[in-house]
């Protein structure tokens, strides 16, 4: 264990080499084949048999009313036709629809010569109002669409404010990140990343706001914030976390709940000197940084002992204590939340990112962080349980 303050070597992970990597294909690959092949085309038919079942009411409406005796009414057929094409369909799809219905109840009535028995006039007046609710909610459904896509919009602006994408090339590294939603169309959570050029190197900083809502949002934008002028301003990592830590402590930061106490964030800190084939970490209770060498072996930057995570500087005093590790050209670094490492799949079994990494060579880091995605997502059975930052650099 070093002194305070000062450097510890990060020891070497070897993790399992599953054989050649599946990551990259060449030319002339084979397209995916099996049941991850199968899945969209099981989507893509259901998909387009509920957006056919108007169509197929309305036919199925005819024949039974032309082929059963008089007391028997197909009204059921051809009411639900239009009421189903109203959340699918466009508003002039939904009232072709609603006119198709009440044209095919006449032309049946016409051609069984029973247009004007009452039993008939009532089938027509019942496809008829179930054609006009079908408008109404055609034009409700749109307007909720219209307010959810706005919504949408600003969240996505609110992301891109607080977590801008990073340059994909600084100082001479590639530069891909990603943040993917546990919750389906939520934009922002608690998970952050950001990529600061510095007088001193290039630094990095991946973390996770205990907690999630704007609670959340607004501690990633305080930790966003403190950490691009405090890796401008402050010469080691450490001063850097340690500006953090005054960041979020300091008054009017933190939120008077009952268990405002408990806020605190996670994060790993990295920095990558100009023009020194090194990299150095401070990790803050995260997950450590994974280092995927070009010929495919990994070193996980992890330290004997972490420092306790941003924001809790009250309960005591830990120094912290930088891991350095070589970092060669053509070699990629890894930061990463939990919702990685801490995904699930339907057995409760944790996803291993260092396992599955080990042996394997990507061209680059955005399509380190595309196989990475699609790999616990595989593993989850197609769900995350936790939002999922991830921030991968190659230096070349």
């Amino acid at each position: 264990m070093g002194q305070p303050g000062g450097e510890q070597r990060a020891g070497e992970f070897h993790g399992r080499a599953d054989g050649p990597s599946p990551a990259v294909r060449g030319p002339g690959s084979a397209p995916p084949s099996g049941p991850a092949a199968a899945a969209p085309r099981r989507i893509s038919f259901a998909r387009n048999f509920v957006r056919s079942l108007p169509a197929l009411l309305v036919v199925a409406g005819i024949f039974y009313d032309y082929f059963t005796p008089g007391d028997y009414t197909a009204a059921p057929f051809f009411t639900a036709a239009p009421l189903i094409a109203a959340p699918l369909y466009s508003l002039r799809g939904t009232v072709l629809t609603g006119v198709l219905a009440v044209g095919a109840v006449l032309v049946v009535h016409s051609v069984l010569d029973i247009v004007l028995q009452v039993d008939a006039v009532t089938e027509v007046l019942t496809v008829a109002t179930a054609a006009v609710l079908a408008v109404l909610i055609n034009i409700v459904v749109r307007r909720g669409d219209e307010r959810l896509a706005s919504v949408r919009e600003i969240a996505e602006f609110a992301q891109r404010a607080v977590l801008p994408e990073p340059e994909a090339r600084i100082d001479g590294l590639d530069v891909a990140a990603r943040y993917e939603a546990a919750q389906e169309d939520a934009f922002i959570g608690g998970d952050l990343y950001a990529v600061q050029d510095s007088p001193h190197g290039v630094r990095l900083i991946v973390g996770d706001v205990r907690g999630k809502g704007m609670t959340a949002v607004a501690a990633v934008a305080v930790v966003v914030g403190a950490f691009r002028e405090a890796a401008e301003e402050e010469a080691t990592l450490e001063a850097v976390a340690g500006r953090l830590e005054r960041a979020l402590t300091r008054p009017g930061t933190r939120h008077e709940s009952p268990d405002a106490f408990e806020e605190f964030t996670t994060a790993v800190l990295a920095e990558i000197p100009h023009g020194e084939d090194v990299v150095r970490v401070v990790n803050r209770g995260h997950p450590p940084p994974l280092l995927l060498h070009p010929d495919g072996t990994l070193v996980t930057l992890a330290t004997e002992v972490f420092a306790l995570p941003l924001g809790m500087g009250e309960l005591g005093t830990w120094p912290d204590r930088t891991v350095q590790g070589r970092f060669p050209r053509g070699a990629m670094l890894l930061l990463h939340t939990d919702g990685l490492s801490e995904a699930r799949d339907p057995r409760g079994t944790f996803y291993d990112p260092a396992a599955w990494l080990a042996g394997r060579v990507f061209p680059g880091p955005e399509a380190l962080l595309t196989a990475l995605s699609e790999a616990v997502r595989r593993h989850t059975g197609g769900a995350l349980t936790d939002d999922m930052a991830l921030l991968a650099v190659r230096r070349f």
